[in-house]
Parts: structure tokens; C-alpha cells; sequence
């Protein structure tokens, strides 16, 4: 999960970072750093962001999976 994922994935889902802070539990300050590459992320609060986004029908994709290079797309939430 990059940078530019999370902050596509909270874009698509129309929602800031305080909310995503929120759904993860987890700091702002930790996804702010992160999305701004002032940080990095310890594995459990990646794990928490990333289970956050999926749980909101976020799915993250890797290279050669739908799109051309790394990238998220909304899947259905009934799937």
C-alpha cells in the first residue's frame, strides 16, 4: 500500500483523514505523515488503514491485476 493509494482510495470514497483516522484507529497525524511521505507506517496501523479502506469497498491492486501499474479500484460492497 503506497502513499498514493491511500490517498486515491480516501478520495474515492469521499472522506478526510480524520475520518479514516477514525475508521482505523489510528492518529491523523499518522496517515497525514504517511500520505505526505513524512513518515512511514508500523505494520499494525497499515494493517488497520488498509482493512479500514477494504472494509469501505476499497480493493487494492498490484501491477498487472486490472490496471497497468498499482492503483485501487471500488468494488461492489455486497461482494
Amino acid at each position: 500500500m503506497t502513499p498514493e493509494q491511500v490517498r486515491m482510495a480516501r478520495g474515492a470514497l469521499r472522506i478526510g483523514v480524520r475520518e479514516l483516522a477514525a475508521l482505523a484507529n489510528v492518529s491523523f497525524t499518522t496517515i497525514s505523515r504517511f500520505e505526505t511521505g513524512k513518515g512511514g507506517l508500523q505494520h499494525s496501523s497499515a494493517e488497520a488503514i488498509r482493512a479500514a479502506l477494504e472494509g469501505q469497498g476499497i480493493q487494492f491492486l498490484r501491477t498487472g491485476e486490472v490496471a497497468n501499474g498499482s492503483g485501487i479500484a471500488v468494488k461492489n460492497r455486497g461482494e
